[in-house]
């Protein structure tokens, strides 16, 4: 059995960047085993019926992979539960007649699109400022060619589970991109492929994150709370380290 719901929701509408933007009241009949992406798929059906135009907002594989469903929900990026994606969250984790306020991600560098929907090319841009390993093209080498630590192979790994979603950033009170540049120099920096482009990758990545106006970081931490990854912050402080390094040199960690 399932339990049904009726829910009020205050939504965020933007026509596109340019417009004021407000929120809107709905009323929407839900149950406990929807996701909350399809929970406004049932309010945009009811929209579309009524002949009104419906919410936009972002999704894709809706597997909790690809960070495309960023929205901030009652004040928190992707909601209440902790490590968990928008399109992952379900119903059951709210009450009948609860009101829920859905708006898109809040941060200079990343200005709304339409309603819910926001511009994270800035996330894309510093990837390809320095997110890469230059190699020849050719046949695969063998995987075990270079021995790697387990510990290390391990930290580089759990960096690299940051799909991008940009929570930090929306998170964050000065919209910061650190724990999300610092998750992609970390996986690649530790890796002994990696290492021999870190300097560059690190300057360039920094001053492109500098150039898209996102905030600098005061260690709140508050990336780290609501990331649905469980980044942490200690990808920062690797970030740091091999910054000053590639601008003042040092000796190699």
């Amino acid at each position: 059995m399932s339990a049904d719901m009726k829910l009020t929701l205050k939504v965020w509408r933007q026509k596109n960047n340019k417009d004021t933007g407000s929120f809107e009241t709905y009323q929407v009949n839900a149950n406990e085993h929807m996701s909350f992406l399809e929970m406004l798929d049932v309010l945009n059906e009811d929209l579309v019926r009524q002949k009104k135009e419906p919410v936009a907002f972002e999704h894709d594989c809706r597997e909790g992979i690809c960070g495309t469903c960023s929205m901030v929900i009652n004040g928190q990026p992707h909601g209440p539960m902790n490590a968990t994606t928008t399109c992952q969250l379900h119903m059951r984790h709210f009450k009948n007649g609860d009101i829920i306020v859905v708006e898109p991600f809040r941060a200079k560098a990343f200005p709304v699109i339409k309603d819910l929907v926001v511009d994270r090319s800035a996330f894309d841009r510093i990837i390809q400022a320095g997110g890469y390993i230059s190699v020849n093209t050719g046949q695969a080498p063998d995987g075990n060619a270079i021995p790697i630590e387990k510990n290390i192979a391990g930290k580089s790994f759990e960096a690299a589970a940051c799909i991008g979603c940009g929570a930090c950033v929306a998170a964050c009170p000065n919209g910061s991109a650190m724990l999300f540049t610092s998750a992609k120099v970390a996986h690649l920096g530790l890796l002994p492929q990696g290492k021999v482009e870190s300097d560059r990758r690190t300057k360039a990545m920094v001053a492109q994150m500098d150039k898209e106006g996102f905030g600098m970081c005061s260690n709140i931490g508050a990336c780290e709370a609501e990331c649905p990854k469980e980044i942490k912050l200690e990808n920062i402080a690797f970030l740091n380290r091999s910054y000053f390094k590639a601008v003042f040199g040092g000796v190699e960690e």
